[in-house]
């Protein structure tokens, strides 16, 4: 393929999603201020032009590499081994633990730089 008719499909690709993100603006635009119409109406036409725009954006370049990552992305989805009630249960309790030392550490340093600095150093009482 040629560097000026991938350009042109860039560009096509470009109106085509222009194209579509106008048809929500409208499709939102009309749901809220056709408020004299029954909600049924208005959700009609605020899910057809999202529907609409799907459609476009579905059949453009941009749009069909989309679908493809998303397909792809699931696919991993599927790989992860998700861990077991237990296992979170055991992790979440490793981590109050740690949270909860790391507290009492952090206090008393700070309990004994509060004495260095106020009763040594300084001489306070």
């Amino acid at each position: 393929m040629s560097q000026q008719s991938l350009n042109q499909s860039e560009q096509k690709s470009g109106w085509i999603t222009f194209l579509a993100v106008l048809l929500v603006i409208a499709a939102l635009v009309l749901y809220y201020t056709l408020i004299d119409y029954s909600m049924l109406a208005r959700l009609g036409m605020l899910f057809g032009g999202i529907a609409a725009a799907v459609l476009i954006v579905a059949i453009s370049p941009d749009g069909r590499r989309f679908i493809a990552y998303a397909k792809d992305s699931w696919q991993e989805v599927k790989k992860v081994v998700w861990p077991t009630r237990r296992e979170s249960t055991q992790m979440t309790l490793v981590v109050f633990g740690f949270v909860l030392i790391m507290s009492l550490f952090l206090w008393l340093a700070d309990k004994l730089i509060e004495w260095l600095v106020f009763s040594v150093f300084l001489g306070w009482k």
